[in-house]
């Protein structure tokens, strides 16, 4: 599975000291079918810890997936800052997953050269 995040997570986790590797993990856990939250549309939420704590009390992600193919982080937030997304901001990620997976390899690498979406390397591979 290709992992990629947009800049809006790049910068969370950034402020939030978390690493590529917690992003590969997650990512890792719904390749194993652990998804903490299927939110339909190709959005899930899944967990990830804070440094020194588990998981239940750290961040979450909102990711889009494409079966087995392809992982993007698009935003994250605290657990004590937000206890979920609203149900529009769940319409709006599930219009952005329809179009962000509907990405033809092309069109990836046409993202990635511009900035807009950060390939996640996880041990210099993809996470299968």
């Amino acid at each position: 599975m290709h992992v990629f995040k947009n800049k809006a997570f790049s910068r969370f986790a950034d402020r939030n000291e978390i690493s590529d590797g917690d992003l590969c993990n997650a990512v890792q856990r719904v390749s194993q079918g652990l998804i903490d939250a299927d939110l339909g549309g190709g959005v899930i939420k899944q967990r990830i810890a804070r440094k020194s704590e588990g998981r239940s009390g750290g961040f979450r992600a909102m990711i889009l997936v494409k079966a087995e193919n392809r992982a993007v982080f698009v935003h994250g937030f605290a657990k004590k800052d937000l206890g979920n997304i609203s149900p529009k901001e769940l319409k709006a990620l599930k219009k952005l997953a329809k179009i962000v997976l509907g990405y033809s390899d092309a069109q990836i690498a046409t993202v990635v050269a511009s900035g807009t979406l950060v390939e996640v390397k996880c041990n210099g591979k993809a996470v299968s």
